[in-house]
């Protein structure tokens, strides 16, 4: 089954247990997904699992970024919800790399283009990305490639 495919599968479930915060948030998720669809003119045939990847990643970055900004506001009750939200999404996505495995991998990188100083950083990144994919938050790539450069 692919991604799209266990999105709905698990939102049926949730719509049939009652389950009201889950159905709210996979028909965001679903939501989402749809408008990428029509943005890159695949409604018909959908999205590649990849696609969905990156836009489930995106809306678990969202969630952060708002969960930080209740932080802020000293509203604790919403920054806790978008986290639960932001823990779920991630069921969705790849197992995330530990920092110590992405140093591993940004090492491997910069030694195999031979890259050094910071006018390299772009094309060090960019090679790591395409190896990890969503496995990765950006932010930590940059700061890795950055500390190691």
């Amino acid at each position: 089954m692919n991604l799209k495919g266990r999105i709905d599968a698990d939102l049926k479930s949730a719509m049939l247990g009652r389950d009201a915060f889950l159905t709210e948030l996979l028909r965001g998720l679903k939501s989402a997904i749809q408008y990428e669809e029509v943005a890159k003119k695949k409604r018909d045939e959908g999205l590649s699992d990849s696609e969905i990847e990156q836009v489930l990643a995106r809306e678990a970055k969202k969630r952060d970024e708002s969960a930080e900004m209740f932080d802020k506001g000293g509203i604790a009750e919403k920054a806790d919800k978008e986290r639960h939200e932001k823990e779920v999404i991630q069921t969705y996505l790849p197992k995330q790399l530990s920092e110590e495995e992405l140093a591993v991998i940004v090492n491997e990188e910069i030694a195999a283009s031979g890259a050094s100083g910071p006018q390299a950083m772009g094309q060090v990144i960019g090679k790591v990305r395409a190896r990890v994919g969503q496995a990765a938050d950006g932010a930590m790539i940059a700061r890795l490639v950055k500390e190691k450069l």
